[in-house]
């Protein structure tokens, strides 16, 4: 199982801090697409956190059984 975590506004959204994905192994792009089927979320609308660092680009990342995903809203600040 891959563990998302929502935040904010995004636990808002989706009416849950916490979902499991049954899935040993898929590209982080093909979870957040399924995401965004699910919840209609745009990609601009939260940063991702890979085990608790943000990644940039999804495309070439393969998700392992265990990975933890945290959907982050924009955070402001100076």
């Amino acid at each position: 199982m891959i563990t998302i975590k929502y935040f904010g506004m995004l636990a808002e959204h989706t009416q849950c801090n916490e979902e499991q994905y049954d899935s040993k192994a898929v590209k982080l792009s093909e979870l957040l697409e399924d995401l965004n089927v699910k919840y209609q979320f745009t990609p601009e609308s939260f940063n991702v956190a890979l085990n608790q660092k943000l990644v940039q680009d999804s495309e070439d990342i393969t998700l392992q059984f265990q990975d933890e995903i945290a959907l982050l809203p924009p955070f402001a600040g100076g």
